[in-house]
């Protein structure tokens, strides 16, 4: 790691450094908005200015929302400026250029983000900052941006890496299955590397690092974003690059694709803590077909695995209902917590074994600690109504406490008082039940439909695998779907 620049400073976290920056740039999951999900290459400047506004107006910057990120597709496609060699914006999309929109995002008190890839051009065409990340770096700079997302897409053959990591999603050459999160030998286009293989060495840490570099060498701190689809082992070695890393492929409105990446990211969330953070993408509330519950879970596991939460939707067509989920003050509360910068992370299965791959049937049982208390979630996967039991004495958190606390519903704000033993709830279908639990306190809420009845429906993760950090869920060992 490079020493030498006045704004940046190494520490050792945990097990890996750290890229710490200055005015706490990345220190916690970035909150925004970025225009991909809502609108693909069908981007514009009026498009991004209304998302400005709306962030404004929605009560969304007063939540703590602060990043407006345009994506791919903001370029002339045709190539660079043949007298600089700098990108150009599309004048027909953003006839303010870059910097004239920066300094309108800019006067709403908000910050704005762009997009590059590190191959030869972006994912979807258009040039991209390979063998220009100096010259970009600056321009960047220069037009007033606070955010770069970085994405991976058409690296030359020189830039590959020699070994192929295994990403357990479905691809077109191999649809799975993908045994205890592995991958077999029929996954790999290339070798799998040997069992000692340090990554941090690898083209892929290579590529982003001179991005890095660049960046860090300008008199304005950017919030460096990797987009490089949980690649290359990315959690093993990011925390020293950026400030998040992509931990899979991209996210869809799709139910099924949100539960994917939910139990993926589930086994990965020992790389988490303050200045780094599992990206698990931008979130789909507000997109396709899903349920209310659908939503609310989604935007609730964001937010309790501490990823950045970067809004993807047109916030102008946005229900007030969904409004209101983005801005659950108790769930982001916990995602930005100054005091705890450790995620929550599952403490039962629930439907599974303990430690159960399982890309339908993930975890349904988590707890995360925090300055405001003990964030407890309890999901239901399932197709039907399920009672979810949320029992103290088997939360981490909660085991060396009493047998009662205060507990509030993250979902109403509602008090509910002294609580005894545990919590029973009725889940919906798809529906996730939180609470913070507060304070040890005496006495028993007399509301039966809120006390637990100790029983649980698994044994605890106590006796599960754990890391050299202490944490849970970093490797499945049995086998699932």
């Amino acid at each position: 790691m490079h020493r030498s620049f006045p704004f940046i400073v190494v520490s050792v976290f945990r097990s890996a450094l750290a890229l710490v920056q200055k005015d706490g740039v990345g220190k916690l999951p970035a909150l925004g908005w970025n225009s991909w999900n809502a609108f693909a290459c069908d981007v514009s400047e009026e498009k991004i200015m209304t998302a400005a506004n709306e962030m404004v107006n929605l009560g969304l910057k007063d939540a703590g929302y602060e990043y407006v990120n345009i994506d791919d597709c903001w370029t002339v496609k045709a190539g660079r400026d043949s007298s600089t060699n700098q990108l150009i914006p599309d004048p027909t999309t953003f006839p303010s250029g870059i910097k004239g929109i920066a300094k309108n995002i800019h006067a709403l008190g908000l910050k704005i983000g762009i997009y590059s890839d590190d191959g030869t051009t972006t994912c979807a065409g258009y040039p991209a900052s390979l063998g220009y990340e100096s010259l970009d770096a600056a321009t960047f700079a220069a037009w007033g941006i606070d955010y770069l997302k970085y994405d991976d897409c058409n690296v030359p053959p020189v830039w590959m890496d020699q070994y192929e990591s295994c990403v357990p999603e479905p691809r077109d050459s191999y649809l799975g299955p993908f045994q205890n999160g592995t991958c077999p030998p029929k996954y790999y286009s290339r070798p799998p590397p040997p069992a000692s293989y340090d990554w941090s060495t690898s083209n892929t840490t290579k590529r982003y690092n001179i991005m890095r570099d660049a960046l860090l060498a300008q008199n304005r701190t950017i919030l460096f974003s990797l987009c490089n689809g949980g690649k290359a082992e990315v959690s093993t070695w990011a925390s020293a690059t950026g400030n998040s890393w992509r931990m899979s492929g991209d996210i869809t409105p799709n139910w099924s694709r949100i539960v994917y990446i939910l139990n993926e990211n589930s086994f990965l969330l020992n790389s988490v803590n303050f200045w780094g953070h599992n990206d698990a993408d931008m979130l789909e509330v507000g997109n396709g077909n899903l349920t209310l519950e659908e939503n609310k879970s989604h935007f609730a596991f964001w937010a309790a695995m501490k990823s950045p939460l970067i809004i993807g939707t047109a916030l102008d067509e946005l229900s007030g209902e969904l409004v209101d989920v983005l801005k659950n003050w108790y769930l982001l509360a916990f995602n930005q917590d100054a005091v705890f910068g450790e995620p929550a992370k599952p403490y039962k299965w629930g439907t599974n074994a303990d430690w159960t791959w399982n890309s339908t049937s993930p975890a349904e049982y988590w707890s995360g600690a925090s300055g405001n208390g003990t964030l407890v979630l309890a999901f239901n996967p399932l197709g039907s109504a399920v009672q979810k039991e949320i029992v103290w004495n088997e939360v981490p958190e909660l085991k060396s406490g009493g047998a009662a606390f205060e507990v509030t519903d993250v979902w109403t704000g509602e008090k509910l008082g002294c609580v005894s033993r545990g919590i029973n709830r009725t889940a919906a279908s798809h529906e996730t039940v939180g609470f913070v639990v507060g304070t040890e306190c005496q006495g028993t809420l007399q509301s039966s439909n809120l006390v637990g009845s100790l029983r649980s429906q698994t044994s605890s993760v106590r006796s599960g695998p754990m890391t050299s950090g202490g944490g849970r869920g970093v490797r499945p060992v049995r086998e699932g779907l």
